[in-house]
């Protein structure tokens, strides 16, 4: 039987996917995971019968509520859904879709347009962590377009303030999880670092490369993507996530020095089995926070190259990917490089299409689902 949802799909930095209400989906997370998979056409390469795009970066998902938690608006669910695998999770967050979240908060009235700036106090709840969105809203209505360019994405937007608040240990509790800056995981140095996202950071030339390959010449690379998730699960079980070989956390990312000038760090980010084509949001943070750790990969490459001098803690921080590049802000808490209290970037948004979105299942499913 075919059902229907609410739903406006949207483009959030340099991701792409539907926004819907909490409240229109089923509250099992087993009947809302079945729902999700339905509507995007997971299970099929093409994901051709449904809305799914045939990569990570377009088979996402955000769901939006109003919040009840005091200080935030809206409660913010990100799901990544695995086309050909048929699997939802709900453990990542995606802060290029949270670029999306005020703007479909106001549109939805969910949350109040203000004159000029409408701040938009979000909950992730997959980190339980608040962010900070400013919203160009001039005459109490949502701006799209405008003269701000991120890299990964054609034209200009409007621009969009996030500030991610308390990233240090968004899923283990600890900046470094394993209580080291460097350790070794099968002959190769590594930091397991856990800053708005659960990270394993690795220096290119460690796995013979220089780090200025395509994301398609490393998805094309077999053996480093086999000895990079090898690593990447015995990094998963040091830092207390236990067997991750069917989640998408610790996420892996390549680290070289810069080719730009003025850059502090060029990077290759994995999510977990694919190269991202530019660098999540979350990941970026999680680097810029690394930069300013003595003892990480990042701080030893940026010290190398001659970006950071040794002692020395960065404030704003540049960073290349394979589409160009992305510039946070970090703020820290006194002098203590490991105490983060915000990071802050501009990202985009885009509204492509509001109506109904139709996805097979039985209602009777959806109907039991939310009486459990």
């Amino acid at each position: 039987m075919i059902n229907s949802i609410p739903c406006i799909i949207m483009r959030g930095g340099t991701s792409k996917g539907p926004f819907l209400r909490m409240n229109d989906l089923p509250e099992s997370p087993e009947a809302r995971a079945e729902t999700l998979l339905s509507l995007m056409g997971a299970g099929h390469a093409l994901q051709i019968d449904g809305i799914g795009g045939s990569d990570p970066l377009t088979s996402k998902v955000a769901i939006v509520e109003r919040s009840d938690y005091p200080g935030a608006d809206v409660d913010y669910l990100f799901a990544q859904v695995d086309g050909p695998g048929r699997r939802v999770d709900f453990n990542p967050n995606c802060g290029n879709m949270l670029s999306a979240v005020g703007p479909y908060a106001i549109e939805t009235g969910l949350v109040e347009p203000r004159d000029d700036m409408t701040v938009v106090r979000v909950r992730n709840i997959n980190t339980q962590r608040l962010i900070e969105c400013h919203v160009p809203t001039p005459g109490r209505q949502v701006l799209y377009e405008g003269d701000t360019r991120i890299s990964g994405v054609p034209g200009t937007a409007a621009g969009i303030q996030l500030s991610f608040l308390d990233v240090v240990g968004t899923k283990t509790g600890a900046l470094l999880p394993t209580g080291q800056a460097q350790e070794t995981i099968d002959g190769i140095a590594v930091t397991c670092l856990d800053a708005a996202t659960p990270t394993l950071l690795i220096a290119s030339v460690d796995f013979g490369l220089s780090g200025n390959e395509t994301p398609a010449e490393l998805d094309a690379n077999d053996s480093v993507l086999a000895r990079l998730e090898s690593i990447r699960r015995e990094a998963g079980r040091r830092m207390g996530l236990g067997d991750v070989s069917q989640g998408v956390l610790p996420k892996p990312v390549l680290l070289s020095a810069a080719d730009e000038r003025g850059a502090t760090l060029r990077a290759r980010y994995f999510v977990p089995h694919r190269c991202h084509k530019a660098l999540a949001v979350t990941g970026a943070i999680a680097l810029a926070t690394a930069v300013s750790v003595p003892g990480t990969v990042a701080h030893r490459i940026a010290v190398a190259s001659g970006r950071l001098a040794e002692g020395e803690r960065l404030d704003h921080v540049r960073l290349e990917h394979p589409s160009g590049y992305i510039d946070l802000d970090v703020e820290h808490r006194g002098q203590d490089p490991h105490d983060v209290a915000r990071v802050s970037l501009v990202r985009t948004a885009r509204k492509i299409m509001a109506g109904t979105l139709y996805y097979s299942g039985s209602p009777a499913d959806a109907v039991k689902a939310k009486a459990c």
